[in-house]
């Protein structure tokens, strides 16, 4: 098989839907996988299965895929985490949480801690509200920037 054939079955194959195909003559293996519409060809003696597989990826093939459905885009305020860390929604395990949702806010207020380097950092409202979203687990590692509360006015 030249690699004229190989990429004309290449072709076929990605237009064709198929998630997987192989293909053996003399001696040569070849194998195509389909993933999320790319497609994956590997090439190898049909005879030593442990030989180095060489690979190349295509460029994506395109689809019919239904539409996405609309992101609806809730309102309100976020505050996110000034840094990386651990939640906590309660000053200690046994305490109540700073804050639930359907509570009122004031802008300042502390609505949380984000444990960095063994220091609790006190995570305050940015905003005046009420709190619409708890965004995070407590005990859950956050990211600089990950919001952590939605805040309705």
């Amino acid at each position: 098989m030249n690699v004229e054939e190989i990429s004309k079955l290449i072709e076929v194959f990605a237009k064709s839907g198929l998630q997987e195909f192989t293909y053996e003559e003399e001696g040569m293996k070849l194998s195509l996988q389909g993933k999320q519409n790319t497609v994956a060809v590997s090439a190898a003696p049909a005879t030593a299965p442990e030989t180095a597989v060489q690979t190349a990826a295509l460029a994506p093939v395109p689809a019919e895929q239904p539409a996405a459905p609309a992101v609806e885009k809730k309102e309100g305020m976020i505050i996110t985490s000034p840094l990386v860390g651990v939640f906590y929604a309660a000053p200690s395990e046994d305490a109540a949480p700073y804050v639930s949702v359907g509570d009122a806010v004031k802008q300042g207020q502390v609505v949380a801690i984000v444990e960095a380097m063994k220091l609790m950092n006190e995570i305050e409202s940015d905003y005046s509200g009420t709190v619409a979203e708890i965004l995070v687990e407590n005990g859950q590692a956050v990211e600089y920037g990950q919001p952590l509360f939605r805040i309705v006015p």
